[in-house]
């Protein structure tokens, strides 16, 4: 090889060395420092997110976001350096963005929605909910659903974007809830007499609590009978079985006491069997 040709492309290297390697340099530095940064920083995010009482679900994804968005704009700012132009990366990060928000418009939802619930708390894990009509015990709050054990041992799994959208039950809130037992009686019995019955049928039911107090009153009239509403307060992990135990004990209180009630057809009265 020429050697005047040789030195000429010696020249032009060590020309784009020194011309570069400040801009290199710097570039690695800005990397080898951010990071660093960005490590402390997450120790110090880490321990307030533990002292803000935030839900265990939505710390780790808190910590998560930032620290990618920190360590992009690192990255960004080391390509900055290096001469790259930024506006193509804006470009693609934008097109990306929207892509994957037009793709994932329902889960992206499901996100918000369950950072609100994660954040605002309006149930938690063992809480006895209804949401949309679906009535069971949160087994567990994520980040896009909640599940939910129904009292027939069945996992329902909701979207999140439904604990957003409609009315919520939680019957956990006060730490009991009341049952609501709705029983008919003829105009010809004696209400007294009967809301003696009731309240005697009710006693053996050791998981109703003694306070509140059960409550009894006539709820309304129909063609054929007085319905009469019996509200006693359970905690909520009882609710099925005392529900089960009122409507038996009760039943068979009737049949002790011959209470009559009126047919569904109300031609006539008939007495309950055992």
């Amino acid at each position: 090889m020429d050697t005047s040709k040789l030195s000429k492309y010696l020249e032009q290297a060590q020309d784009k060395i020194v011309t570069y390697a400040p801009s290199f340099i710097g570039a690695i530095l800005t990397l080898w420092i951010g990071f660093k940064v960005i490590h402390k920083i997450e120790k110090l995010l880490s321990i307030a997110l533990d002292k803000s009482g935030l839900s265990a679900t939505i710390k780790p994804f808190i910590a998560s976001m930032i620290s990618i968005i920190m360590k992009v704009a690192v990255i960004l700012a080391a390509a900055g350096i290096l001469g790259v132009d930024l506006g193509v990366f804006a470009t693609i990060i934008g097109a990306s963005v929207l892509a994957i928000g037009l793709s994932l418009q329902g889960s992206l939802g499901n996100l918000a929605s369950g950072l609100l619930v994660l954040t605002l708390k309006p149930f938690k894990v063992d809480d006895w909910i209804d949401i949309d009509g679906k009535f069971g015990k949160v087994s567990e709050i994520g980040i896009f659903t909640t599940t939910v054990i129904t009292p027939g041992n069945k996992t329902l799994i909701i979207p999140n974007s439904k604990a957003t959208a409609e009315v919520i039950t939680n019957y956990s809130k006060k730490d009991v809830i009341r049952l609501e037992i709705d029983i008919t009686m003829p105009y010809s019995e004696s209400y007294p007499k009967v809301k003696e019955i009731i309240l005697d049928s009710l006693k053996p039911i050791d998981k109703i609590l003694p306070n509140p107090e059960i409550e009894i009153g006539i709820e309304g009239y129909d063609s054929h009978s007085i319905q009469i509403a019996v509200r006693p307060y359970v905690n909520p992990d009882d609710f099925w079985e005392v529900t089960f135990a009122c409507y038996e004990n009760i039943k068979a209180a009737f049949h002790k006491n011959n209470i009559q009630v009126a047919y569904s057809e109300g031609v006539e009265l008939g007495s309950i069997g055992e």
